[in-house]
């Protein structure tokens, strides 16, 4: 069955929109949306405790690994040229503010067995190394502002 709208009605409808008639008086325009929170990592704690983990497990720009080559998107320094500004900043691309427990820098270094991803090199067996707990105890210590 088709539904028609009476003529009138739509008449109505555009003069009143034709015709200038308003509900009320015109409001201010709302701020534009912003990003929500921002979460903050310690550059501190990086460099002194998390960038020697990722050098220790063999996570640096050896190879085509972590180049910014085409094997993936999270770029860090060579040994021998560190630039500790640069892989803190790369770093903390790999942390999901979100949803901290699902973050890449803790996914992907983690066995598979362990609740890792699928990721060519994993150096952690378990959450319970060590040096897994140092990337953990950073990525979870931040702050949201």
């Amino acid at each position: 069955m088709e539904r028609r709208v009476d003529p009138r009605l739509l008449t109505l409808a555009t003069l009143g929109v034709l015709g200038g008639v308003h509900c009320g008086s015109p409001t201010e325009a709302p701020d534009p949306p912003g990003g929500g929170l921002d979460y903050e990592l310690s550059f501190e704690t990086f460099a002194t405790e998390v960038q020697p983990v990722l050098d220790a497990a063999g996570c640096s720009a050896g190879g085509d690994c972590h180049g910014g080559g085409i094997r993936g998107s999270y770029r860090l320094s060579p040994i021998e040229e560190k630039n500790l500004e640069l892989d803190f900043e790369e770093t903390k691309l790999q942390v999901y503010p979100f949803d901290l427990d699902q973050s890449p820098l803790l996914r992907k270094p983690l066995a598979e067995t362990a609740g890792g991803t699928r990721h060519e090199y994993q150096p952690f067996s378990d959450v319970d190394d060590p040096r897994y707990r140092v990337l953990s105890d950073w990525v979870h210590g931040g702050t949201y502002r």
